[in-house]
C-alpha cells in the first residue's frame, strides 16, 4: 500500500512542476535574462538603455496581443507581418492627405485584411494557418506593388508620435500600455472575450450553446489586423521610412513566440496577457543581449525557435501527463 502512494507522487510531482514552469516560467526566464545583463552587459541599468528596450519591444508586444487572441480561440494568424507591411504602405501613400488620414487609412487597411482572415476562418471553414499564409504572401507583394522601394517620411507629426514622449516616457510605450489594457478588459469583462475563450475549449459545444462563433471569430481576426497594422504605423514613425521589404519581416515568429512562451496553449481555450507582456520581454532581451555581446542575427531567430519549441513542448507534456 504504502509503495502505490510513493509511486503516485513522482507522477503528480511531475505534473505540478511542468504545470507551474508553463505559467510561471516566462517571468524566472526574464529575471534570468535581467541578472545577467546586470552582471556582464555594461550599462544595462541605465535609463536610456530601459527606454530604448520599451521601445522596440512595443510593436512586437502590440502584435503578440492579437495574436493571443487568435491562438486563444485555436486559430493563427501568419499574416501580421503583412499587414505592417500594408499599414506602412498605406502612411507613405496618404500622408499628402495629412498624418490623421494617413493612419486612419493604415488602420482601416489592416481591418480590412483581418476581415479577409476571418471571412475565410469563419465562413469559408478554411484553415487559419491556409488562410493567414495566403495573406502573409499575397498582403506584403501587394505592399510592393504599392511602395515598390524605401521612401523616407518626413512628417514632424508622425515624427513626435514614433520619437516623442510624455512624462519621460515614450509615446509608443503609452500607445502599448492602453491596448494592453483594453484587451485585459474585452478578455476578462466582457461576453466577447468569454466567448473567444470557449471558441477555443470546445468550438462545436460553442455553437450548440448559441454563441455567436462566426461573428466572434471574425471580429477577432480584425481585431488583430487593426493591432497590426498600430505596430505598423508606430514602427513607420519611428524610423521615419516606409519600407515593405523590411517592415514586419519575421514578427509573426516573436508574436507566436511571446504568446506561447506566455503560457497561451496553440490549442487554444485560454489566453494570458499577462504571460504575453512578459513573452514579448523576454524573447526583446534574449535578442538585445545576444546583439550586445556580438552574437549574429541568426543566433537571435535560432534562440526564438528554440524557446518556443520548449515552450510548445512543455505544454503538450502537461497534458499527457
Amino acid at each position: 500500500m504504502v509503495r502505490a502512494v510513493s509511486g503516485v507522487r513522482p507522477r503528480v510531482d511531475r505534473a505540478t512542476l511542468l504545470a507551474w514552469t508553463r505559467d510561471y516560467g516566462v517571468y524566472v526566464g526574464v529575471a534570468v535574462i535581467v541578472l545577467f545583463n546586470i552582471v556582464f552587459t555594461p550599462n544595462f541599468l541605465s535609463l536610456e538603455n530601459f527606454r530604448v528596450q520599451a521601445v522596440q519591444v512595443a510593436p512586437v508586444l502590440i502584435v503578440a496581443l492579437g495574436m493571443a487572441l487568435v491562438i486563444a480561440t485555436g486559430g493563427i494568424d501568419l499574416s501580421v507581418g503583412a499587414v505592417m507591411a500594408l499599414s506602412a504602405s498605406a502612411i507613405a501613400l496618404y500622408l499628402g492627405y495629412g498624418p490623421v488620414v494617413a493612419v486612419l487609412v493604415a488602420l482601416v487597411a489592416g481591418a480590412a485584411a483581418g476581415a479577409v482572415n476571418g471571412l475565410l476562418v469563419a465562413f469559408a471553414g478554411i484553415q487559419a494557418i491556409i488562410a493567414t499564409l495566403a495573406l502573409m504572401i499575397g498582403g506584403r507583394g501587394l505592399a510592393l506593388v504599392l511602395v515598390p522601394r524605401l521612401q523616407g517620411i518626413r512628417n514632424e507629426d508622425l515624427r513626435a508620435l514614433g520619437s516623442g514622449s510624455f512624462l519621460a516616457v515614450p509615446y509608443v510605450v503609452w500607445i502599448a500600455a492602453v491596448l494592453v489594457a483594453v484587451v485585459v478588459f474585452l478578455v476578462r469583462r466582457t461576453v466577447f472575450g468569454r466567448g473567444l475563450v470557449a471558441i477555443g475549449g470546445n468550438r462545436r459545444a460553442a455553437e450548440l450553446s448559441g454563441l455567436p462563433v462566426r461573428r466572434t471569430l471574425l471580429l477577432v481576426y480584425v481585431l488583430c489586423g487593426v493591432l497590426a497594422a498600430v505596430a505598423g504605423v508606430l514602427t513607420t514613425a519611428r524610423l521615419q521610412a516606409s519600407d515593405p521589404n523590411s517592415v514586419g519581416v519575421l514578427i509573426e515568429l516573436s508574436a507566436i513566440t511571446a504568446v506561447v512562451v506566455g503560457g497561451t496553449p496553440l490549442t487554444g481555450g485560454r489566453v494570458r496577457i499577462a504571460g504575453t507582456i512578459a513573452g514579448a520581454v523576454l524573447m526583446q532581451l534574449l535578442v538585445a543581449t545576444l546583439i550586445k555581446h556580438d552574437l549574429p542575427p541568426s543566433w537571435t531567430q535560432m534562440a526564438q525557435a528554440a524557446v518556443i519549441i520548449g515552450a510548445v513542448y512543455l505544454a503538450r507534456d502537461r497534458r499527457r501527463t
